[in-house]
């Protein structure tokens, strides 16, 4: 879909090598790894936690510009859902051909209803998808 893919942590490019290595659900991942050992990107993003020294699970859409189109932060224990990843990714594809329209909570993909932001609009979401 024309993205660059590219996970960061704060883990040594050797805990990358192990965890690819090592992990199944890892054994087909073609994306970059970086490794981040001084926490600056972490820090930079606002997922550092500098009471434990370890970064929460930080989820970031940013356009080809280096505008941040999208951030989700999720606590240490808390997956991530690729489904929904890739949902707000679409919508922002979408969103960057159309940008007078709005994707809903329940927009997924190309075809699915889009929303017109105005005035009056507000209070009416319900009744607009309808």
């Amino acid at each position: 879909m024309g993205a660059e893919l590219i996970t960061v942590s704060t883990d040594t490019k050797f805990t990358h090598l192990a965890w690819h290595r090592e992990e199944k659900m890892l054994k087909d991942v073609e994306y970059s790894m970086g490794s981040d050992c001084n926490g600056k990107v972490s820090r930079m993003f606002g997922v550092y936690d500098e009471e434990t020294g370890l970064t929460l699970r930080g989820t970031f859409i940013i356009s080809p510009e280096g505008k941040l189109l999208n951030s989700e932060v999720n606590y240490y224990n808390m997956g991530r859902n690729v489904d929904e990843l890739m949902r707000k990714f679409k919508a922002n594809l979408h969103l960057s051909k159309h940008p007078d329209e709005g994707c809903p909570a329940k927009w997924k993909e190309e075809g699915d209803k889009t929303l017109k932001p105005s005035a009056e609009l507000v209070g009416r979401v319900y009744e607009a998808l309808k």
